[in-house]
């Protein structure tokens, strides 16, 4: 099989963003606007929210264009120091056009990893599959068509230390900015989260907690349950507990058998993870403490 080929989605090399996090109090989007109307940039997209005008975070995103914005990405920067410490920010500038690299790590669910090819493959994730990652060979054949390298990296519970560290050398040799998990049946570890903090997207079903360990869409059908969905999430070391990005469900009837249940959270698992990586790709969500902020 070889992937049709398709028009890629083209982003103006001078198109930036910023990300704002800070205390609320009054301003900050006057400041901000000035700031880059006196810098020659023009606003195309603006979207602020406070979480508590009185005391509470304020959390902005920015788009905006300026010519030769590669060039001065660096000046602006620096210029808006004096601003994010005067209103005590967590600021961060992007260049929208500069794709950042993915790791998809993988086990033997095909169908997230195949919806985060699609979608790169038609350009609907601006982004480069740097390497996929997995702990099965099965999956080899889906990605070999589309030219993306395959690491098979074994792990068991003796192995793994020694398989985490090789998947972090993978990782950084192929140059990957983020993570996602799409269907990768390993709990990661603590330290490894720690170098890839709120860049490891992971997807699980909606039951949790509720139904917790194997077979979670048997329990649901033992259950009766009338809806059904997923859940994507930032991966902390809180196990399935990590800031959410993305839900959605669907609801299902008594007619619905345990391979129907399977069947209909696999289309909602694919959907909801590809939009959370789309997102976060298009630099739209803001984490605090354990929630997210997404502007879509």
């Amino acid at each position: 099989m070889i992937p049709l080929q398709t028009p890629k989605k083209v982003v103006s090399p001078d198109r930036g963003r910023m990300l704002i996090a800070c205390p609320d109090g009054p301003g900050i989007v006057a400041t901000v606007s000035k700031f880059l109307f006196e810098h020659g940039a023009n606003i195309v997209q603006s979207d602020q929210y406070s979480a508590d005008p009185e005391g509470g975070m304020f959390f902005m995103r920015v788009e905006f264009d300026l010519e030769g914005l590669a060039g001065r990405l660096s000046e602006l920067e620096s210029d808006f120091a004096p601003i994010a410490e005067k209103f005590r920010m967590d600021c961060r500038f992007f260049l929208a056009s500069v794709k950042k690299r993915v790791a998809v790590f993988v086990s033997k669910e095909d169908h997230c990893l195949l919806e985060l090819l699609w979608s790169w493959q038609s350009g609907d994730l601006y982004a480069d599959i740097a390497v996929v990652v997995s702990n099965h060979p099965d999956m080899k054949r889906l990605v070999d068509p589309f030219g993306i390298p395959y690491v098979h990296i074994p792990v068991t519970p003796d192995t793994k230390p020694e398989a985490e560290r090789r998947q972090v050398e993978a990782v950084e040799r192929y140059g990957a900015d983020m993570i996602v998990l799409a269907r990768y049946m390993q709990i990661v570890s603590p330290k490894f989260i720690d170098v890839y903090r709120n860049r490891i997207i992971n997807i699980h079903h909606s039951f949790l907690p509720a139904f917790i360990g194997g077979n979670p869409y048997r329990q649901a059908h033992g259950r009766g349950v009338k809806i059904i969905g997923a859940t994507a999430h930032y991966v902390t070391e809180e196990l399935d507990g990590g800031p959410i990005i993305e839900q959605d469900v669907q609801r299902v009837t008594h007619r619905d058998n345990v391979e129907d249940l399977k069947r209909i959270g696999r289309m909602i698992e694919r959907t909801v993870l590809a939009r959370a990586v789309k997102w976060h790709l298009e630099d739209r969500i803001l984490v605090h403490e354990n929630k997210t902020v997404v502007f879509n």
